[in-house]
């Protein structure tokens, strides 16, 4: 079993190389900050997570991958296995190196947080930007700078229409903000698309509203004290209303259904597509 693994991992890293290798920049604008790391992959425990062969272990950065199955679990979400197995394949005896994506380093659990490139024949490929252009990955609520997610927000945009990978499942649908309830069951990370009713301010917050009742409908909030680098980067908050957008993040409940926008990169113009 093990060898007929190594065999498949071997031929996907073949298809991976060949396929599209014209297609892609070698690196996208922005996700190339200083080099932290450099060496050989060993092991790969999900589709985002693996581990240097010194042992130093690796969280990719601007990403969201689904989880691995759990044993017993009835209803996985779908692309978990086949995220891990894009991953390993990119991976696969490549030299890797690590860049810096934001001022955190390594997240609590002492993992290095780093866009990373996987060179190999004297190829140089990104890993995040070809985990998401295959379909293996969305974008994270947090990338770390503009101009990275703008090129990673683009390539997620060409795999959903073309439905690759993630987006072959009604799993990853966007959501609509006009069904609070179906929003407000995912608890999880997801994309919301709708037209924004109203925005309004209450203290310190401002309410991007997509509904007239709070207390039930999906909103969005964004601190004021962030609101300068929305409007820097072309999303000034108070002239959301009447647009159509796409907002990602993590779901919570308050009241209804709610998403609490802390950076440009989850706000998208949907009207514009």
């Amino acid at each position: 079993m093990a060898a007929a693994l190594a065999a498949g991992v071997a031929a996907a890293t073949c298809v991976w190389w060949s396929a599209g290798a014209q297609e892609q920049p070698r690196t996208p604008v922005g996700c190339d900050g200083g080099t932290l790391a450099q060496g050989a992959a060993g092991r790969v425990m999900d589709g985002r997570t693996f581990a240097l062969e010194d042992g130093r272990e690796i969280r990719l950065a601007g990403i969201e991958v689904p989880p691995l199955p759990e044993p017993q679990e009835k209803s996985p979400a779908p692309g978990g296995i086949a995220a891990r197995d894009a991953l390993a394949a990119l991976l696969s005896g490549a030299q890797i190196t690590l860049k810096q994506a934001d001022a955190q380093k390594t997240d609590r659990y002492d993992r290095i947080i780093a866009y990373a490139f996987a060179k190999r024949d004297g190829a140089d490929r990104a890993v995040q930007a070809d985990l998401v252009a295959a379909g293996h990955a969305r974008v994270a609520a947090r990338v770390g700078n503009r101009s990275c997610a703008m090129e990673l927000l683009r390539r997620e945009s060409l795999a959903r229409k073309a439905k690759l990978g993630l987006w072959g499942s009604s799993y990853y649908d966007l959501l609509n903000a006009d069904n609070p309830t179906d929003v407000l069951a995912e608890q999880s990370f997801a994309l919301v698309e709708g037209r924004v009713l109203s925005v309004r301010e209450s203290g310190a917050t401002i309410y991007v509203n997509f509904g007239r009742r709070w207390t039930e409908d999906f909103t969005v909030t964004i601190l004021k004290r962030n609101e300068r680098n929305f409007t820097a980067a072309g999303l000034e908050p108070k002239k959301l209303a009447g647009r159509q957008i796409r907002v990602r993040g993590w779901i919570e409940e308050r009241g209804g259904p709610w998403i609490e926008a802390t950076r440009p990169e989850q706000i998208e113009f949907a009207d514009r597509e």
